[in-house]
């Protein structure tokens, strides 16, 4: 063996090693890069969701806008019919004349309902409802050797529903005759009394101090007085605000047109009918219209099935509060209150809370409004839009519960803006 063969192996090896390292820094470049790829692979699919989201929102808003606007005629052909100018150059927001538009159409989850997949959803709430009612029959049983159905607290909830009743039927009573007849008396003599100023502040004063008392004082008084359960007295203030909030849409969508439109000699002014001021008073809106869309027949098979929806979610929300939120806030040990016992009662209050709440919104804002909307074959049933998708606080509050915003709107945000000729927008 020559000298010459081990420097040749030694230069192999070299060789070799120098392959082997770059193969490794090869092969480890490779994986940062793959792991580069799945990093932005991840941001795409997050910045494509926002987008899609964003999108969406205003695809919806524009979509909205289109269809109420369709519905409208143009603003010079409506004052070419009404045989008015025109008022240019002020924003949407500060004219008065532009109201909300009703249209023939069906609540959100009606329409959900449809498919398949969204009564899914449906379905998997009865089957919780289903086992909150055998575990509640199957706790019992074994503690008390029977079955309880006894609804102990939802007779106290409702109870005293006779105060209830006469305190609705007085503020009912009220609420159909006086504010009608006193408007009707101040519009037949507006265009004729020498002193529109001093009839129409008569007329206020008058309105105002029998609706401070009837409809300001009186439930407060019934419900403080009579001590009435907590179901029982939200019947009566919920009602309250209903009738206040109706009387002042009437007078504020009323009393413009009387004093716009001068009666010639021998003419009574025109006045809304009492047939259509007492349908209001019981159609699922707060803003008056002397017309409404309507349905041609009334569904008789659907308002049973929603009365049915109203009375489940009823005893879905006394088995929540019977099997979920008593026992935390009624320990059986005599310990004494901590802030530590409050705050894990709160929180263990935050799911079934958070159940009561999209059961409320179910019962009320679709089967209660929607059964009303049934038999008075109010076509209009957008009572709210899809709150579930809002990214923000401010979507939510609009679509959450439409009637009431709608109300807020047009006569609490559009009338100041109209009247301080100030526009946010």
């Amino acid at each position: 063996m020559t000298s010459g063969e081990p420097c040749n192996r030694l230069w192999h090896r070299a060789t070799k090693t120098c392959h082997q390292d770059a193969n490794f820094d090869q092969a480890e470049s490779h994986e940062n890069i793959q792991e580069d790829l799945t990093e932005w692979e991840k941001y795409m699919k997050k910045l494509k969701v926002k987008v899609l989201e964003q999108v969406q929102d205003e695809l919806r808003d524009i979509l909205d806008k289109a269809l109420t606007e369709s519905i409208e005629p143009p603003a010079h052909i409506k004052s070419a019919l009404n045989g008015k100018k025109t008022k240019k150059g002020l924003p949407r927001s500060q004219r008065k004349d532009d109201g909300k538009v009703f249209m023939e159409r069906a609540s959100l989850l009606d329409e959900l309902f449809e498919i398949s997949h969204i009564r899914t959803i449906y379905h998997m709430f009865i089957a919780v409802l289903l086992i909150f009612c055998l575990s509640t029959l199957a706790v019992d049983y074994i503690d008390q050797g029977r079955l309880v159905l006894e609804f102990d607290l939802l007779f106290y909830a409702f109870g005293k529903l006779g105060t209830v009743t006469w305190a609705w039927l007085a503020m009912f009573v009220y609420t159909l005759f006086v504010p009608y007849y006193i408007l009707e008396f101040w519009g037949s003599l507006y265009h004729k009394f020498p002193s529109k100023l001093g009839l129409t502040l008569g007329a206020g004063l008058i309105l105002t101090a029998i609706q401070t008392c009837v409809l300001g004082l009186f439930p407060i008084y019934t419900v403080v007085h009579h001590q009435l359960p907590p179901a029982s007295r939200f019947i009566v203030i919920l009602e309250q605000i209903r009738f206040l909030m109706k009387t002042y849409s009437f007078i504020r969508e009323t009393a413009p047109v009387i004093l716009k439109n001068t009666p010639k000699e021998g003419e009574n002014p025109r006045f809304p009918t009492f047939s259509s001021y007492l349908y209001f008073l019981f159609c699922p809106t707060l803003i008056y219209r002397e017309f409404y869309p309507r349905n041609r027949q009334i569904r008789w098979n659907y308002v049973a099935v929603t009365l049915g929806k109203i009375f489940g979610c009823l005893f879905y929300g006394y088995f929540i509060l019977v099997r979920l939120c008593i026992p935390v806030f009624r320990p059986e040990t005599n310990q004494p209150f901590s802030k530590r016992t409050m705050v894990l009662a709160v929180f263990h209050s935050i799911l079934p809370g958070i159940m009561l709440l999209l059961l409320c919104f179910f019962a009320f804002l679709h089967c209660w409004l929607n059964l009303f909307g049934e038999l008075l074959r109010f076509a209009d049933r957008m009572f709210y839009k899809d709150w579930w998708n809002s990214t923000s606080f401010a979507n939510y509050y609009r679509t959450w519960n439409v009637v009431v915003h709608d109300w807020l709107y047009y006569y609490g945000y559009r009338d100041f803006l109209w009247e301080t000729k100030f526009a946010i927008f």
